[in-house]
């Protein structure tokens, strides 16, 4: 088909490169449309639009845009995009192709995953990853030291600790260090590690069913009312907003062995003796008690959260019909609610068994302050109810590799447990 345009008037050496990036993005501003496939094929369709209509839209854009060649420049320029069938003459465009330059390189999915999880996994390599790695290494290094200008990697403190006692020179160096076993050995062979590990057990075995029943109770009556639920979810979800430290020092008035503390008031209703609690002489029994109370009061808020979240998603089906088959609300709770809320049962039963393992704040808030700074856990010695988590403490300013064994171990500990518990879910979650 003949061109019909009148290039006279444009210069003759004018030449166009159509496979300029910048000249294909103007271009493609200006109504070429196409899909995906077509892009990666480098071609794009021109809707059906005129001439004159086509060059004054280019030539306002680009003018805009600091180019100040006159209309014949682009008439020129669009008359060269012109494959074989752009009807120029009968004011009616049709199609045409441009030819974009492919570069070589073309990101793949992993590419686009790796960029997209690169800011999280920076922060975990910095502040998961690398401390765990780290407390594993000074874990296995007998009389381990920081050495000065060795910064916070062991393994590099290590090399530079043997490097300062073989240039040592005057008096007696430092023990060398040497990698082992000796620091596990001491620590289970210390009474006041494995009675941390006792504590932490009871507690746990304690505080976790316990929290996790009077929490999946509570949701259960909060999700069958209507008037004040709003109000009442607040009222039960405001610990979770509050300071671990700040309830503890409430709860520490609430237990305190004098007559004006609320707990003996309430038992002297009965007859009952004002009982030490969170003081130095208060058996280890009223300490626990505290203790339980304290931290399944604390830990409610979340559970019910939780509980709300997954009884708001089970279908009112379900309870129909079994009113309808008669059952009873002890039936319904059992044999309905319980199994399909079983998924967030097993996750509140995980994630409260690491916090309870991790248990320290929540101990040292009732009992205050020890000489050492780590915090008190209740008794004359202040170790009545030492947690592993405040052994660690304890230990990680004069002995840190003891502390750090110490925490091997917890994670041991946990990562075991958290596999038995998912391998029982099994055959008791329902998804």
């Amino acid at each position: 088909m003949e061109k019909k345009i009148d290039n006279n008037q444009a210069p003759a050496e004018l030449t166009f490169d159509i496979t300029d990036e910048r000249i294909f993005h103007h271009a493609v501003s200006f109504g070429f449309k196409g899909t995906l496939d077509q892009y990666n094929e480098d071609t794009k369709a021109l809707p059906q639009t005129t001439e004159e209509e086509t060059i004054d839209k280019l030539h306002r854009y680009l003018n805009e845009g600091g180019y100040t060649e006159d209309k014949e420049y682009f008439a020129r320029f669009i008359a060269q995009l012109d494959a074989s069938s752009t009807q120029l003459g009968g004011k009616e465009w049709r199609t045409f192709e441009v030819k974009k330059r492919r570069s070589n390189y073309r990101m793949g999915h992993g590419g686009k995953a790796v960029i997209a999880l690169l800011p999280a996994m920076i922060f975990l390599i910095l502040f998961t990853f690398y401390p765990i790695i780290n407390t594993f290494i000074i874990s296995f290094i007998e009389d381990f030291s920081w050495a000065r200008g060795s910064g916070s990697f062991a393994i590099l403190n290590y090399f530079r600790r043997l490097t300062e006692i073989s240039n040592w020179q005057t008096g007696t160096p430092p023990p060398t260090p040497n990698w082992g076993f000796a620091n596990y050995a001491y620590a289970f062979q210390d009474p006041s590690f494995t009675g941390a590990i006792g504590n932490t057990f009871i507690l746990t075995i304690i505080i976790v069913p316990l929290s996790v029943i009077i929490s999946l109770l509570i949701a259960v009556f909060l999700n069958s009312i209507k008037t004040l639920r709003g109000f009442y979810q607040t009222v039960f979800f405001l610990p979770y907003v509050t300071n671990t430290i700040a309830i503890g020092m409430v709860f520490s008035i609430m237990f305190s062995h004098e007559s004006g503390g609320m707990l003996n008031q309430f038992l002297g209703l009965f007859g009952v003796e004002p009982q030490h609690w969170v003081t130095m002489s208060a058996s280890k029994f009223n300490s626990g008690v505290a203790i339980v109370v304290y931290n399944v009061w604390n830990s409610m808020a979340f559970k019910i959260l939780v509980f709300m979240s997954g009884l708001q998603s089970i279908d009112k089906q379900y309870y129909d019909a079994s009113r309808i088959d008669g059952a009873n609300r002890f039936t319904i709770f059992r044999r309905i609610t319980v199994p399909l809320l079983s998924p967030q049962i097993l996750y509140i039963l995980i994630t409260s068994t690491i916090g309870s393992f991790k248990m320290y704040t929540s101990v040292i808030s009732l009992f205050g302050r020890s000489a050492d700074g780590a915090g008190s856990f209740g008794g004359s010695d202040g170790l009545q109810w030492l947690t592993v988590v405040g052994y660690i403490y304890k230990n990680r300013d004069s002995r840190l590799a003891i502390a750090s064994a110490g925490s091997v171990v917890l994670l041991l500990i946990v990562l075991v447990i958290t596999l038995i518990q998912m391998q029982v879910s099994k055959r008791r979650v329902h998804y």
